[in-house]
C-alpha cells in the first residue's frame, strides 16, 4: 500500500518540472533579448499600420474570454495528473478527499462559468 508522500510524488514532480522550465525561459528570454532600444520604424502585425498611443482602450470583452480561456485551460491541466493518479490516492487512503477536493474546484469554476455566462461575458454581440 503506497503512503501519502509516494502518492503526492508525481504532483510534486509536475509542480516542480512547470517551475523550472518556466523560470528557464524567462532567464532565456532575459539574456537573449535584443539590448538595443528602438522606435519602430514600419507597420507591425499583420501589416496594419499603427495609429495613436499604445496604451488605446480595448474592449473589455478581448479580456474576458482571455481570462477565461486560460482558467478553463488550467483546469485542464489540473483534472489531467489528478485522473491518472486518483487509483493511487485511493490505495494510499485519500481517495474521498482528492474526489471531494477536485468537486469543490469544479463546482468552483461552474458556478463562475454560470456567472460569466448570466453576465453576458460570452456574447459577441
Amino acid at each position: 500500500m503506497a503512503t501519502a508522500p509516494e502518492t503526492f510524488a508525481p504532483i510534486l514532480l509536475q509542480l516542480l518540472l512547470g517551475v523550472g522550465f518556466s523560470v528557464a525561459i524567462l532567464g532565456l528570454a532575459f539574456l537573449l533579448n535584443p539590448k538595443k532600444k528602438s522606435k519602430p520604424q514600419d507597420t507591425f502585425e499583420c501589416g496594419v499600420e499603427y495609429y495613436g498611443g499604445a496604451r488605446n482602450l480595448f474592449n473589455i470583452k478581448f479580456y474576458r474570454v482571455a481570462v477565461l480561456f486560460i482558467v478553463f485551460d488550467i483546469e485542464a491541466v489540473f483534472l489531467f495528473p489528478w485522473a491518472v493518479n486518483l487509483l493511487g490516492f485511493k490505495e494510499a487512503g485519500l481517495g474521498m478527499f482528492m474526489f471531494l477536493s477536485m468537486f469543490v474546484f469544479l463546482f468552483i469554476l461552474t458556478v463562475g462559468l454560470i456567472y460569466e455566462w448570466k453576465k453576458g461575458a460570452l456574447e459577441w454581440d
